[in-house]
């Protein structure tokens, strides 16, 4: 990552150049706001350090000019006047964070790292998301808000290796999707994806369903057959709601994993099998292991690697781009819409069906509308009267942060440092939060 420093101070400018260098990372200096435009205008810079009090042009105008040129630009702003007037404004014009002099360079290396981080998620969900487009798979992945694309990039590094993948999400998240794109990008592209819903295979059928059996091995059993793990020779075999498994199947499963080898039903001879496993529920197995409904061993042989699949309501950033989506795809008339308050009133659900409920009410809705526009009157009564219910996590969230910012204060007679230690936050954060949430004595 290339680092600029912006500072009209030269010990400043040193004193950081020489610890981030130390540190491995590539770093530019400039003395003022116009030389440092005129860096970013040639160099790829990903991150800037600003002062924000300089003699040609103060930092929070840098960084609004170099924002207009590239939105992608990450800042930290470091002040002298540490004031939260001025913290507030330069987080609205985009920066990531903000520093006091003297800076904490150990604080300052955590916020660069965290940023670095972030940047290399983005990088990597954007990798899966031109293969997508680039190779035209039949899928379609929605979703550009942090959490989706922190899963994305956690796929793009699980689906290059060949180890068991566990994924963990509600009912109606997109297990399935999730476990074909880990197949379509991953080394098995070419081999065949196997899907066994756990739960839809009668028990007395299940060890036959995977591993096979031969001509005569039970009763209806009138010619051989090969099973799912035969079947997803070179390729992945997917077990969906794998909590359904039933106890005395988990053994043979746990043995397959372990050695590689099968057995159909009926038949001694052992054949060596080939797959990538990838499992899927909607339950707590470790739950499940202490209480002795799942074989600890097999849930650690899953769980290799992990990933989870955030509920709709925790990214409801992206249920507008998933409305989006489900009208062009099942939409009859091009011109239909919701209006801005049901869109709103929409955004508000909590969706515990998450996206598969969204898809469905979209299909309904589409049928039964008359006109080109969705109204509030139009949507489901759940729907219609969540507000009731809470409105969105995050205003409810704010609000009970207020009341034990409120209560804090009040309870230390408002003398901010005693309410802060109360809190275990900083002055500085008890004073920007205060701030932010219009909080005065």
């Amino acid at each position: 990552m290339l680092i600029l420093i912006v500072d009209d101070d030269q010990t400043q400018r040193e004193m950081l150049q020489g610890f981030l260098k130390k540190k491995g990372y590539k770093v530019l200096t400039a003395s003022g706001g116009h030389e440092a435009l005129q860096i970013f205008e040639t160099m790829p810079v990903q991150l800037v350090l600003l002062d924000h009090r300089m003699e040609d042009m103060n930092g929070d105008k840098v960084l609004e000019k170099m924002r207009a040129a590239s939105p992608l630009i990450r800042a930290i702003m470091i002040t002298a006047y540490g004031d939260v007037s001025t913290a507030v404004k330069v987080m609205q014009l985009g920066a990531d964070d903000f520093m006091e002099k003297p800076v904490d360079l150990t604080d300052l290396l955590e916020k660069i790292r965290r940023i670095e981080q972030h940047l290399a998620v983005n990088e990597e969900s954007q990798i899966i998301t031109d293969h997508i487009e680039k190779v035209e798979l039949p899928l379609s992945i929605i979703g550009s808000s942090d959490k989706m694309q922190e899963l994305l990039s956690l796929v793009y590094r699980v689906a290059a290796t060949d180890w068991s993948v566990l994924i963990r999400g509600e009912t109606g998240t997109g297990k399935e999707l999730i476990a074909k794109l880990i197949h379509m990008i991953g080394p098995r592209k070419d081999g065949p994806f196997i899907e066994v819903n756990c739960a839809a295979i009668p028990e007395n059928l299940f060890e036959s369903e995977l591993f096979g059996h031969e001509k005569g091995a039970f009763t209806g059993a009138s010619s051989k057959r090969r099973g799912r793990f035969e079947l997803a020779k070179g390729g992945t075999l997917f077990l969906d709601e794998v909590a359904e498994m039933p106890l005395h199947l988990q053994a043979k499963l746990l043995r397959t994993l372990q050695e590689k080898k099968i057995s159909r039903v009926g038949s001694e001879v052992e054949i060596e099998v080939d797959a990538r496993v990838i499992t899927a529920t909607n339950k707590n197995l470790k739950q499940m292991v202490a209480d002795k409904h799942f074989r600890e061993d097999l849930y650690f042989r899953l769980n290799v690697l992990e990933l989870i699949i955030p509920p709709l309501r925790e990214r409801r950033d992206d249920i507008l781009e998933l409305v989006g989506f489900f009208l062009e795809k099942y939409a009859t008339k091009t011109d239909m819409s919701f209006d801005n308050d049901s869109m709103a009133q929409l955004v508000k659900y909590t969706f515990p069906g998450n996206v598969r409920e969204l898809e469905h009410l979209i299909q309904r809705l589409l049928t039964l509308v008359r006109g080109n526009t969705i109204t509030v009157a139009d949507l489901p009564v759940e729907i219609r009267e969540s507000t009731a219910r809470g409105g969105l996590l995050s205003d409810r969230l704010a609000a009970l942060e207020k009341e034990m910012l409120v209560t804090a204060l009040e309870d230390n007679h408002w003398v901010q440092t005693k309410a802060a230690e109360s809190l275990g936050i900083s002055e500085r954060v008890l004073r920007y939060k205060m701030n932010k949430a219009g909080i005065q004595k």
